[in-house]
């Protein structure tokens, strides 16, 4: 298993998530923090503040490649599976209402 990985399930395990978070958000928590507050390895966005809008086309941006700095690779990974429903569900739970 690679490290990150393993990294994000333990620290998932241990912490545990929001019982208001969707599934889908778990994977996100170690890096982005439970609300999406956190600036992920020190160089993304806070999501928490950004629209709904801006946060569909990001993760669409990062799953089609077009979008994306020194985390692109990284994020590609880990939005590259899901389908457009799970990103609006991931946009509805941590994004600016």
């Amino acid at each position: 298993m690679k490290p990150i990985i393993r990294t994000i399930a333990m620290v998932t395990l241990v912490c545990g998530v929001s019982v208001q978070a969707t599934p889908l958000y778990t994977k996100c928590v170690v890096c982005h923090g439970a609300a999406g507050e956190k600036v992920a390895l020190g160089k993304s966005m806070i999501i928490k503040d950004m629209s709904k809008a801006d946060f569909i086309a990001a993760m669409q941006g990062y799953k089609d490649g077009s979008y994306g700095k020194e985390q692109k690779a990284l994020m590609k990974a880990q939005v590259g599976a899901l389908s457009n429903a799970q990103i609006e569900e991931i946009a509805s739970f941590v994004t600016k209402k």
